[in-house]
């Protein structure tokens, strides 16, 4: 891509050519301007050019008066933690989530310990366009700290919402692919306090990635396999800033990020019931268990920080994406992959079932995902054409547009990066799914 990757939470870049020390420090300046007084935490996701730019953050901080809290290499939901353990104002994770290694970014927090809201982000982004960094004078000039132990205070609260002598007991098998990573930084020392075998792979967060990042079926072909051959209870698949989780199960079987979330709700809705929120592109699985246990269920817009606030607002006790990210307000208000790992090893040991059994109980649907070209300026028109042609479903215009039967769903969002529209459908089956993306491409192409 020719230009940054960039929204009111953070951006993403390739670095040398559209993310470079200099548009890390304007980024910076700008963050830190709406910022109060008081230290700020960094850290990183393990890419080999994740040092570079943490010496360009590092300068920006002290530069523009903030202490500099450095943690080095670790996960994104960490990151919150620190935020909120030192104290500080705010954090700043470098880190390009699932994006090849060629990208990098950096994404922000409140102090709070969650990715910053919508209005806030919004104030840091127009600063950046529009305004020039300003630097603190020789004698304002922050410091540099570097935190020792990053693990702790988040393993201790993620061992807290599980059994743990019950987990231990059970002594299970777990293959561990944190891909080169951030995810083995905590991920090893939480399974090992699990009392669980583990088969790492990727362990060496050094960001030279084993497989494409993104923890999807077909990136993880070469993964599959060895559950079956290390005779693991299960698989846990961790993108690079492990905020995500996907499952394999123990028979070498995909499971997928929809259900660890939909698997971690039926199991905090088991004991105890509460208001669940997910955004408007995940599977309805997560609202079929709301009405399974009668408890109250809310759509967000697409991304973390709105399915933050609907959490918030609505006093929800779980919430997340789709995209195996589980979101437990115990811990904090970021997706978190050890939260996905200990609710399903406590599942698993609770009620004394493989997971495969686990998923076997879900409601089962099937996505499909496609993308169509369209000029911004016709998008508008676009999507009043998909909501009368489909006048039999439920039209919401929350996140594009949404569009609900009975037992399957269509939702179509502009990018805000590309002349395309993002098609995604749900339906009972896989050919159902991809029938209402291709309805929707054809009523699209017409116009």
């Amino acid at each position: 891509m020719s230009e940054l990757i960039i929204s009111v939470s953070g951006l993403r870049g390739i670095i040398g050519s559209t993310l470079t020390p200099e548009v890390a420090i304007n980024y910076v300046a700008a963050y830190t301007a709406t910022l109060p007084e008081g230290p700020v935490v960094l850290t990183r996701d393990g890419r080999h050019t994740g040092p570079m730019i943490a010496k360009a953050v590092q300068s920006a901080l002290m530069a523009s008066g903030h202490t500099c809290l450095d943690a080095g290499i670790a996960a994104t939901p960490t990151t919150g933690v620190l935020v909120r353990h030192h104290g500080a104002v705010g954090g700043i994770q470098i880190s390009a989530s699932h994006n090849p290694s060629e990208y990098n970014g950096l994404k922000l927090f409140d102090r709070a310990g969650r990715v910053i809201p919508a209005g806030p982000g919004q104030a840091v982004l127009d600063r950046y366009r529009g305004q020039p960094a300003d630097w603190a004078a020789f004698d304002k000039l922050g410091k540099f700290h570097t935190i020792e132990d990053t693990t702790i205070a988040h393993l201790a609260m993620v061992v807290g919402i599980c059994d743990v002598e019950r987990i231990r007991k059970r002594r299970f098998r777990v293959l561990l692919d944190a891909n080169n990573g951030s995810g083995s930084v905590l991920g090893v020392p939480l399974l090992e306090e699990l009392g669980c075998d583990i088969t790492l792979l990727g362990g060496e967060p050094d960001g030279h990635f084993g497989h494409t990042p993104e923890p999807t079926s077909e990136n993880l072909n070469a993964v599959l396999p060895l559950i079956k051959e290390c005779d693991a209870d299960i698989g846990f698949c961790q993108d690079p800033d492990a905020d995500r989780l996907a499952v394999i199960d123990e028979q070498g079987n995909y499971l997928g990020e929809e259900y660890t979330l939909a698997m971690c709700v039926d199991h905090v809705l088991r004991k105890t019931p509460g208001p669940v929120v997910t955004n408007c592109s995940t599977s309805r699985m997560t609202q079929d268990l709301a009405e399974k246990y009668g408890v109250p269920f809310f759509r967000s817009k697409v991304g973390e920080a709105n399915v933050v606030d609907l959490m918030l607002a609505e006093n929800a006790i779980i919430g997340g994406e789709g995209n195996g990210g589980a979101i437990d307000p115990r811990i904090g208000f970021v997706r978190d992959s050890f939260v996905g790992m200990a609710l399903l090893l406590d599942a698993m040991a609770t009620r004394e079932m493989p997971i495969s059994a686990l998923a076997g109980e879900l409601p089962h649907y099937a996505i499909h995902k496609s993308k169509i070209e369209v000029p911004k300026e016709k998008v508008a028109a676009a999507l009043d054409a998909l909501e009368s042609h489909f006048s039999d479903a439920t039209a919401d215009r929350l996140d594009g547009l949404r569009l609900d039967w009975p037992d399957q769903w269509l939702l179509i969002r502009a990018s805000n990066t590309e002349p395309i529209v993002r098609v995604v459908a749900e339906a009972p089956t896989a050919d159902e799914a991809n029938n209402l993306c291709r309805a929707s491409s054809e009523v699209i192409i017409s116009l």
